[in-house]
């Protein structure tokens, strides 16, 4: 252990602990904070005004920035941790004190984040991750110099390397050992720009329409991107409005290009801010995924922590062959990702390189496939029925409208009926592939020794029929995460539960 993590593993020596505090650069982030805080003392501003009293505004918000400042003063005054041989400790609290001591053994990884203004002052915000509570993380240091942040990585990584004492069953799949870091996958900037194209969603039309809306006073134009009459005004300025009026759809198609446009924009925007610089690295232990362009996340996945693969896609993604890999393992991803996102936008071929360091395989073209009974459509077949009774008796009433019941059950009762056909599964011996959507597809694979509970139901539907649901109860992705192969033969779901039990008792 050598230069900067040789310091940081000395700054503990005997019984007295090198307590250290957090970056200066913490009250920044604090004044940056109160950006989005100032939004709740907004009603209280609005409230000043609305009574008159004007002159008390200025001081308000005076004293808001100063109280929020000498709270943030405090609460970075009242942080220390130290950094020992074998744990890291942590005292924090300004009225209640909480003292806290993390062995490193506990400690799964250090996830390194860094928003856009850490980036700019070189610091960093630290986690902890020791699986407990499926918490986003378990300890956090909010903001110590980005150095320091790998310097204390790379002294856990280098412990646990060393550790010898974690048991691993023999009957346990382990990926090969993997003698030094290498390059799992990657994105260009080109790659990027595909994935975004394909990423095309209205999500973000709906937040730039509502703010434009907001604001409509004072803006010097009518925020009506879809609307055709805004493309004659537009053309009337130019003598071109009588032509335009014996054409109307070419009024139409400029808003349905404006609507494409920003739903494009959008989708390349959000791929490029969260994918950016994406690089998955295989380490000795984990995978650990690094990107982002405001925010720089480095996160680790404990490759014996993996639980299940979900391969995702859709309906047209499909057809040019691109998908998105997401690993469930106990070691958990956020408050905002259940899973970890591996490979955002990838051809199969990439996916399975991904997934043989798992020790997960993906079914071949050649796998045979058993399908759910037509059963499961039922829920949206009732469904189509009440909005068609309803529709019918809007109509009996003289609601002309009541005719968008029938047309919608008929679309819902379709639409059930034909998402029945893409709920399948197969069996691969120690691993369970569940298949199922149209729209979205997405395959889970789920090895027989990672399931935790396996629940077999029935009811008064499928009981007549000779049929039970299966519920596999698998730990990770923030909490016991439930699959499931819907309406198969009892006899079958007998075998597969016995079998996937057995597997579970040899773990």
């Amino acid at each position: 252990m050598t230069g900067e993590a040789a310091i940081i593993a000395e700054q503990v020596t005997g019984d007295q602990a090198h307590w250290q505090r957090l970056h200066p650069a913490t009250l920044a982030l604090a004044i940056v904070a109160l950006g989005p805080k100032s939004l709740n003392f907004l009603p209280a501003v609005a409230a000043l005004g609305f009574t008159g009293n004007w002159v008390y505004i200025v001081p308000a918000i005076l004293a808001f920035l100063l109280i929020s400042l000498l709270a943030a003063w405090f609460q970075w005054l009242r942080f220390r941790f130290a950094v020992g041989d074998d744990e890291v400790v942590i005292e924090s609290g300004v009225l209640s004190r909480q003292h806290r001591t993390i062995p490193f053994d506990r400690i799964q990884d250090v996830s390194i984040e860094q928003g856009l203004v850490s980036r700019a002052l070189g610091i960093a915000k630290v986690g902890f991750e020791t699986g407990a509570g499926g918490k986003e993380n378990d300890a956090a240091l909010n903001a110590i110099a980005l150095d320091a942040a790998q310097a204390l990585r790379t002294t856990i990584r280098a412990h646990r390397s060393g550790d010898a004492a974690s048991p691993i069953a023999a009957d346990t799949p382990e990926a090969a050992p993997v003698a030094e870091d290498r390059l799992l996958f990657a994105m260009t900037p080109r790659q990027l720009l595909v994935a975004g194209l394909f990423n095309f969603s209205l999500a973000a039309l709906a937040v730039v329409g509502a703010g434009m809306q907001f604001f409509d006073g004072l803006l010097p134009f009518d925020f009506n991107v879809f609307n055709p009459m805004d493309w004659i005004d537009i053309a009337e300025d130019y003598g071109l409005d009588q032509w335009l009026l014996a054409h109307r759809w070419i009024a139409g198609v400029g808003a349905a290009i404006s609507l494409l446009f920003i739903g494009f924009a959008s989708g390349v925007a959000t791929m490029f801010f969260a994918n950016w610089d994406f690089r998955l690295t295989r380490e000795p232990r984990t995978l650990r995924r690094t990107r982002g362009l405001t925010t720089r996340t480095d996160v680790a996945v404990p490759v014996r922590r993996v639980q299940a693969a979900i391969v995702v896609t859709g309906w047209f993604r499909k057809r040019f062959g691109w998908h998105e890999l997401r690993l469930q393992s106990l070691a958990s991803d956020g408050e905002k990702e259940r899973d970890h996102q591996v490979v955002p936008f990838a051809k199969l071929s990439a996916i399975d390189a991904v997934l043989a360091e798992v020790t997960i395989l993906r079914p071949d073209a050649g796998q045979p496939w058993q399908r759910s009974h037509r059963i499961i459509a039922l829920g949206g077949l009732i469904g189509a029925t009440c909005a068609t009774i309803g529709g019918l008796v809007a109509v009996s009433l003289g609601q002309a409208f009541g005719w968008i019941g029938p047309v919608a059950g008929v679309l819902i009762g379709a639409g059930s009926l034909f998402g029945a056909r893409f709920h399948r599964w197969t069996d691969l011996g120690e691993q369970v592939a569940i298949r199922r959507g149209w729209w979205k597809p997405k395959m889970t694979l789920l090895p027989h020794a990672s399931v935790q509970s396996v629940d077999l139901k029935t009811d008064f539907i499928l009981r007549p029929l000779g049929l039970a649901t299966l519920v596999f109860g698998v730990p990770g992705g923030g909490a016991l995460a439930s699959h499931e192969i819907p309406a198969i033969p009892i006899e079958t779901a007998h075998d597969l539960r016995d079998r996937i039990l057995a597997a579970r008792g040899r773990r």
